[in-house]
């Protein structure tokens, strides 16, 4: 199955910014739209971000529209989320999901395939 790792989560202030990782280990992920979700403490996990396998279509959670940007790089085989002027509601850990479907994805977590373990984001003011 595609394996995916995520990276660059960390603590940051009320209005910085943080870029995520997510590699992709597998070579036919390049086939593969991805998305990016998030989980808060005693929440359930939510939609972020999504892309087509291309990188050519684009959807965001109402949330963080303006703020995070989803890309691909299919060269390096890497999905990335930039996020910028981030809230304390921006708090909870990150994670990427691809799958085996190259349209971009909509927000429910079940219409995902392959998960990985996730990286935090804690934002403080």
């Amino acid at each position: 199955q595609v394996q995916l790792v995520e990276s660059g989560g960390g603590s940051v202030k009320t209005g910085g910014s943080l870029k995520l990782s997510c590699a992709i280990s597998t070579p036919g992920a390049t086939r593969s739209a991805m998305g990016w979700f998030r989980q808060g403490p005693g929440k359930e996990r939510e939609f972020v971000a999504a892309i087509s396998a291309s990188g050519g279509s684009t959807r965001y959670a109402d949330s963080v529209k303006g703020r995070f940007t989803i890309s691909k790089d299919s060269a390096l085989n890497t999905a990335y989320l930039v996020m910028n002027s981030l809230i304390l509601e921006d708090t909870a850990g990150y994670y990427c999901a691809a799958r085996d479907v190259p349209s971009t994805g909509g927000g429910a977590a079940s219409g995902y395939d392959y998960w990985g373990r996730g990286t935090q984001v804690t934002v403080s003011s």
